[in-house]
């Protein structure tokens, strides 16, 4: 294969995998996928950097929005998604672009991918500016959608990321303000990207996000305080978290979510504070949403606030 990016290589360790069995094609697979948990490690202070730059834009009041093609487009637009229900996010606060539209989310629309002119288009739909971050992603390096978007995000005066499973060239190193090359190396089958690139790619991109939401207060301990309560599930979830940290009982743990008006940060603050619905936000607004940066005061005000969860 006349091809220098790593992931249209041919993988030699899969050569005969049309000759396996089930069984063994699955410990092929397997054992290729076992490798993109360190490739993944191995850039540990370019995701790092991808954090900081993330949290830099929300406390800008920007955005972080991932630009890409056929798998990395899904991958980008699903991380995207999972913020609102899992940490509570605005929608606008983290979001996806995939070339083709949303449409390519179900089918994919492989030649969308070959128009940088959209790519930018869609930086201008979105009205990237400053304060946003711009993260391109296509596992080969070369997708032309997402060149396009990232050069118009930075005319736009975003920063902007690049994530790829090849090895970067200096252009792209200088080009932008992170890049993030997990080497997870050729496919199993030749160029099928959303195999291992793809596991790389979700992983980086939880990686990412996950570490931005811790330091952006929407996590107290390892967990998900700031999510809202939306279903049956989440709102089990919501219980459990004030019986497990404020050592309450079901019914209790019930009433003060509801007071709170399904808000499981909210209703932390309250108990912690001892206040209501109202000035538990009010006192989470004044430490930026962070929950252990409260200023709890006494066991007196926590006592009254178990007297009025119970009523």
């Amino acid at each position: 294969m006349l091809d220098d990016r790593l992931t249209e290589q041919r993988n030699p360790r899969s050569e005969s995998i049309d000759r396996l069995s089930p069984l063994e094609i699955v410990r092929v697979i397997n054992e290729e996928d076992s490798l993109v948990a360190a490739a993944v490690g191995r850039e540990a202070a370019a995701i790092a950097r991808a954090v900081e730059l993330a949290l830099a834009a929300f406390r800008g009041g920007g955005r972080l929005i991932y630009v890409g093609a056929g798998t990395s487009g899904r991958l980008g637009v699903l991380d995207a998604a999972e913020m609102p229900p899992t940490y509570g996010t605005d929608p606008r606060m983290v979001q996806g672009v995939i070339a083709g539209g949303f449409a390519a989310l179900v089918r994919s629309r492989e030649g969308a991918e070959d128009h940088p002119g959209e790519g930018a288009a869609a930086m201008d739909e979105k009205e990237v500016a400053a304060p946003d971050f711009v993260i391109g992603i296509a596992t080969s390096g070369t997708t032309p959608y997402v060149h396009g978007a990232l050069a118009r995000a930075r005319e736009r005066g975003a920063r902007t990321g690049f994530l790829l499973c090849t090895p970067p060239s200096p252009a792209l190193l200088e080009e932008h303000d992170v890049v993030i090359a997990p080497l997870t190396g050729p496919e199993v089958i030749t160029g099928s990207t959303r195999m291992k690139a793809g596991t790389a790619t979700k992983m980086v991109l939880n990686t990412i996000t996950t570490a931005a939401m811790v330091g952006y207060g929407k996590v107290d301990g390892n967990l998900m305080v700031d999510l809202q309560v939306t279903c049956r599930k989440l709102s089990d979830r919501g219980e459990r978290i004030l019986m497990s940290t404020l050592e309450l009982g079901r019914g209790e743990a019930r009433r003060l979510l509801e007071r709170a008006g399904g808000q499981v940060k909210t209703a932390l603050a309250m108990h912690r504070l001892g206040v209501d619905a109202e000035s538990a936000r009010t006192a989470l607004e004044r430490v930026d949403g962070v929950v252990g940066a409260l200023a709890v005061p006494g066991p007196g005000a926590a006592a009254a606030a178990d007297k009025r969860a119970n009523m």
